[in-house]
């Protein structure tokens, strides 16, 4: 019987990324029971440290572990101000549809670190959120995320005006989201170019 279980639970972690789904059971619960922030714009931060199994052959922290390290924190900042539980009595979906990250220097095994993160602003389609990796040895951002979450079914101002129970004005943003939004765009319709002509040569 204990072969039986432990062979469950081998074939259970060789098919799945259990700690992905562990680490997001315990991000939802550690949110729920944390006060609500209410101001949407509200720049949050949680904390983290580099361990074992995110390091490189470098000694240091692997590049996709910043890209799932903010994920958690994304998830845990849609917890606190409502956006999450909002879009799902909406019936809305909220996926990632771009993202950037800056590397500026890297995290050292064990060194602490926070992950600040907030929103920018919105348009008709999306909010774009700005995450910082800030070390906590000396404050020094060590790497930048800007990321685009795509609403489906819905939109940012109907998810915002659920929660606030008012329209809220976008804030201004900033010039250099500006520029990455437009190479976004500029991205998509030079896709769907490649792709008409594609079509037109088979």
């Amino acid at each position: 019987m204990l072969l039986l279980v432990l062979g469950a639970l081998l074939l259970l972690f060789c098919s799945l990324d259990v700690w992905y789904f562990l680490r997001g059971v315990h991000v939802f619960v550690e949110a729920w029971f944390q006060p609500r922030i209410w101001d949407i714009l509200a720049e949050q931060s949680i904390e983290g440290m580099v361990l074992p199994h995110d390091l490189d052959y470098m000694g240091h922290m692997n590049n996709s572990r910043y890209l799932r390290e903010c994920d958690f924190a994304r998830f845990h900042h849609y917890m606190r101000n409502g956006l999450f539980m909002a879009s799902r009595k909406l019936g809305a979906k909220m996926v990632v549809g771009a993202s950037t990250i800056r590397y500026r220097r890297s995290l050292a095994f064990r060194e602490a670190f926070e992950i600040r993160t907030k929103i920018l602003g919105w348009d008709e389609k999306a909010f774009y959120l700005e995450q910082r990796f800030v070390s906590k040895r000396d404050g020094f951002v060590s790497a930048v995320m800007l990321c685009r979450q795509n609403v489906v079914r819905s939109s940012p101002e109907i998810i915002i005006e659920y929660i606030c129970k008012r329209k809220i004005e976008c804030p201004k943003l900033p010039e250099d989201l500006k520029h990455w939004i437009n190479y976004i765009s500029a991205s998509s319709q030079a896709l769907r170019a490649e792709s008409g002509l594609e079509e037109k040569n088979k």
